[in-house]
């Protein structure tokens, strides 16, 4: 099955999310409702990895430099229209955390100037800042707020944590513990007026709903392409402003000096490296642009407000996640009220063969649900019906 002639869009009745279904592997032996993790390929790109492994070991030194990496630029320039940025602007990486270490370790900063975070950043984010902080004598500060806060209350806990010295503003796109959408446009146009850099975490947004770098007005965007894009795990996306390029340090010395290259970030630094992966983004890209970036966030959005829906009525339910919000998508926390969250998440997949995760950051536990677009109504209703059980089991 190709993208290339493959539509998913009926006449006159949106798209055929049955036929979305069957472009994917069969999940097995778990039902994977932790997507937000992991997700798994369309078969088109899982058979282009394939492919590409099999030319690769053909000749290698000659197919991988020479065959594959010739393609990059124009896997750059796609991306770039799909993120609405400059091909020229965007770096290729293993993952978002790579890419967000680029921008931690990279961008120059003397002892007592300050950097801004909030408690609900990726841990391994915030590590970074607190080595930085540890080792060159930098100020970490904390923007603290409830992430079932107003935008306008979030807004102004960013706003009330700014100081004099504070030069860099780290923000998350989507809370990755909660699916929580920020104001990070709003919040990137205040730092703008205040001389201050942004780097902007946009793992589990970009390509689960529509996502533009020059709209969200950010220095650094960074993503991994193997959550909602549905490229190979190893694949992620690293886009800096130009005006940034020169000032920033690479994490891994460049082979070939280029000080005011985005090539300075690509992960060829890090030496060999497995090229075939590279070569399901583009597959990816298609799949992704014949369905359409509106199209998959609405359908997230509607497959998380019916789960939600169906599982209301469970006694001492609650959501840490607004559900009315236009910003919904595929992620959302919840807890109940009197029952050990680990435990309905061990007997869900132990006993129902459902894979969901269990999320706790500081006061805040729960279990995270993140369905994808493979999915449908009936995946839900078995997990409905599977929470239902674990929750009677456990106040058993």
């Amino acid at each position: 099955m190709h993208t290339d002639t493959l539509s998913f869009t009926k006449t006159n009745a949106g798209v055929d999310w049955a036929r979305v279904r069957e472009s994917y592997p069969k999940q097995h032996p778990l039902l994977n409702l932790n997507n937000a993790a992991v997700s798994p390929p369309p078969l088109v790109v899982e058979q282009a990895v394939i492919d590409a492994y099999r030319f690769v070991s053909k000749n290698p030194d000659v197919n991988m430099w020479t065959g594959l990496d010739a393609k990059l630029p124009d896997i750059k320039r796609q991306l770039a229209a799909l993120a609405d940025c400059a091909a020229d602007e965007i770096a290729l990486n293993r993952n978002a955390s790579e890419g967000l270490s680029v921008a931690i370790f990279g961008i120059p900063l003397s002892a007592g100037e300050r950097v801004l975070v909030s408690p609900w950043d990726y841990p391994s984010a915030l590590g970074g800042w607190q080595q930085r902080q540890t080792r060159e004598g930098i100020v970490v500060d904390t923007a603290a707020f409830d992430p079932l806060a107003s935008d306008d209350e979030i807004v102004a806990a960013y706003l009330s944590a700014m100081r004099p010295g504070t030069r860099v503003l780290h923000l998350t796109h989507m809370l990755h513990w909660t699916g929580r959408v920020l104001p990070v446009g709003r919040l990137c146009a205040l730092a703008r007026e205040r001389g201050i850099i942004t780097v902007v975490d946009a793992a589990q947004s970009f390509a689960q709903m529509p996502v533009s770098f020059r709209e969200l007005g950010c220095d650094f965007f960074v993503t991994s392409l193997h959550k909602w894009l549905g490229a190979p795990v190893g694949n992620g996306m690293l886009i800096v402003n130009r005006q940034r390029i020169r000032e920033t340090w690479p994490l891994l010395a460049p082979f070939d000096a280029a000080p005011d290259a985005i090539d300075k970030f690509d992960h060829w630094n890090l030496g060999t490296y497995n090229s075939a992966l590279q070569a399901g983004i583009e597959p990816a890209i298609r799949f992704h642009q014949a369905i359409g970036a509106a199209n998959i966030h609405a359908r997230l959005s509607a497959l998380t407000r019916y789960w939600a829906a169906r599982a209301a009525d469970i006694a001492g339910l609650r959501f840490h996640t607004p559900l009315d919000t236009e910003t919904l998508g595929a992620v959302s926390l919840f807890s109940i009220e009197g029952v050990d969250a680990l435990r309905v998440e061990r007997t869900l997949r132990e006993s129902f063969a459902i894979h969901v995760k269990y999320r706790c950051v500081g006061e805040l536990q729960g279990l995270r649900v993140s369905p994808h677009i493979y999915m449908n109504e009936a995946d839900l209703d078995m997990f409905v019906d599977a929470l239902r059980a674990a929750v009677r089991d456990a106040r058993a």
